[in-house]
């Protein structure tokens, strides 16, 4: 999460300093509340919040649950991340649908926050989950508002309610009661009112707002609040709940490099829960917001329940029990490969999940060197491949990976690291798939683990282990003939000569264990003889 970036990395820094320590003592804890509140500050949160913040973390890492622990510093870490989902408003909060649709959510806040972007974020994220969602153009007032409202809907693939042009022609109020009436008649169960905004908190836009919410009556009223405006953010967000009374926070812009802190304020200082997050320009850049999980990415504890939900919302079920399936016969093809990485790309942003892992923010600069086009690079490679080739990578020869490389725009260097990532991968899987575990490239084989199925036994080469020439040429051609190994003879029949040749066996008589006459002519004639 690019806006809480430094905050992480100071607090980060914090504990680290806490884990070489065995046990801490009172001048210790104040240290690390001290970086704390001076990471907080920097971050812009509330004054008052990052006093109420710090005094509660300093009060439980004094007290029993940090000097009786066996590790003080991760209980430290424990007490921070559960303060941190308190001040972020404690349990999620979903949205609440009517008993009698329509659902009306009204959006509110300050011009530029992202609403009518987030209008169409919102609707969409209703659309996937069964709703009808309709969006109603109420902001009348910024220049082409109207319009920008119509090519999000289109561009979310829900309807849209625009009697009015806009660009300061048209009631507001009106077209947003008009609109529940419209969504009655066309059975849409949810309503979504696009208000207007100002530069800044006046009369004017307060009292449009409340007089909209008192015609319309909404179930929801979401405050839409930018994470970059900085300290103003909560002033801001106390001037629209005493003047509209807002139910729900949505942030926006989590994407960007700003300290963002000073969302973290709005929660505890207004008693209204943090209910979505905009975390990117995209209509899918939207998510339900979860403070727990929150907490775990600022403090780099990972987010993976998150990363898990986009996983299942992207990969076919289905699919992907054919392509383990592949896997495990070694049917795997290139064709596969294009799909599993064009289903990863739907997910999102690449390093979005990658920074939702634990420990992400060590891997910070390999994050902002990812090249997220590699991807659609890949993609172009695969297909300038023939069906054939993409089925039978062996056909790959000089020729063809040349051609393919100009079909790409690529190089011939790139084709060859594909198709050499692509073997590898499918070996991994395949073993992965019949059970096993891969051995991951520079890691080595992991002790104790399995390569999957039961190790093929490895035929021992037949033959005499005899030091004695004599004796490893008669038992060599002992076993060539098909007769049973000198040494077993020697087994069985309890004696022998010092060569290791049976006794009581007469050459050429065909007693078992006893040499015939091609072999004693065999042992000669190495002997020199």
């Amino acid at each position: 999460m690019a806006t809480f970036g430094n905050l992480s990395d100071r607090l980060a820094e914090t504990f680290k300093n806490l884990r070489t320590k065995g046990k801490l003592s009172a001048a210790d804890v104040d240290g690390t509340v001290r970086e704390i509140r001076r990471a907080l500050l920097d971050a812009d949160v509330a004054l008052e919040v990052v006093k109420d913040f710090t005094g509660k973390v300093r009060e439980r890492a004094l007290g029993d649950e940090v000097s009786k622990a066996l590790n003080p510093a991760q209980q430290v870490v424990q007490i921070v991340n559960d303060e941190l989902i308190t001040i972020l408003g404690g349990q999620q909060r979903r949205l609440e649908f009517a008993k009698k649709p329509p659902t009306i959510i009204m959006l509110a806040g300050l011009q530029g926050a992202g609403k009518t972007t987030l209008a169409g974020k919102l609707a969409k994220w209703l659309a996937k989950d069964g709703h009808t969602p309709l969006l109603v153009a109420a902001d009348l007032q910024r220049p082409n508002a109207v319009t920008q409202l119509e090519v999000v809907a289109k561009q979310a693939g829900v309807a849209v309610y625009a009697p009015e042009p806009g660009n300061g022609v048209g009631d507001p109020v009106k077209v947003a009661r008009d609109g529940v009436k419209y969504a009655l008649q066309k059975v849409h169960d949810v309503v979504i009112v696009d208000t207007a905004g100002r530069l800044g908190v006046d009369a004017e836009l307060m009292k449009q707002a409340a007089n909209i919410r008192k015609a319309i009556d909404p179930d929801e009223v979401l405050f839409v609040i930018d994470a970059m405006i900085g300290q103003d953010a909560v002033a801001t967000a106390k001037a629209f709940q005493d003047g509209v009374d807002f139910t729900g926070v949505v942030l926006t812009k989590l994407d960007g490099d700003a300290r963002g802190g000073a969302a973290l304020s709005v929660a505890s200082l207004t008693g209204r829960p943090i209910m979505f997050a905009s975390t990117g320009e995209g209509l899918d850049d939207f998510e339900p917001f979860h403070p727990d999980r929150m907490a775990g990415r600022i403090l780099d504890l990972g987010d993976i329940l998150t990363l898990i939900e986009q996983a299942q919302g992207a990969f076919d079920e289905d699919e992907a029990r054919k392509v383990a399936e592949k896997f495990a016969t070694d049917t795997f093809t290139l064709d596969d490969f294009l799909g599993q990485m064009q289903q990863l790309r739907n997910m999102g942003s690449i390093k979005k999940m990658m920074s939702m892992l634990p420990g992400a923010g060590a891997m910070k600069a390999q994050l902002e060197n990812f090249d997220e086009r590699e991807i659609v690079r890949t993609e172009a490679i695969i297909q300038s491949m023939t069906k054939l080739e993409r089925t039978t990578p062996k056909l790959l020869n000089g020729s063809r990976r040349l051609r393919i490389a100009r079909g790409s725009g690529s190089s011939v260097t790139e084709v060859n690291q594909l198709v050499q990532r692509f073997e590898q991968a499918a070996k991994m899987m395949k073993t992965v798939a019949r059970g096993g575990m891969p051995n991951i490239p520079g890691m080595g084989p992991i002790p104790g683990a399995g390569y999957g199925g039961k190790p093929k036994q490895v035929a021992k080469k037949k033959g005499s282990k005899s030091g004695n020439p004599a004796k490893r040429a008669a038992e060599n051609a002992a076993i060539a003939s098909g007769v049973k190994s000198t040494g077993e003879s020697v087994k069985a029949d309890a004696v022998g000569s010092g060569f290791g040749l049976g006794s009581g066996a007469q050459p050429g008589k065909g007693k078992a264990g006893g040499p015939t006459e091609e072999e004693m002519a065999a042992l000669q004639k190495m002997l020199g003889r």
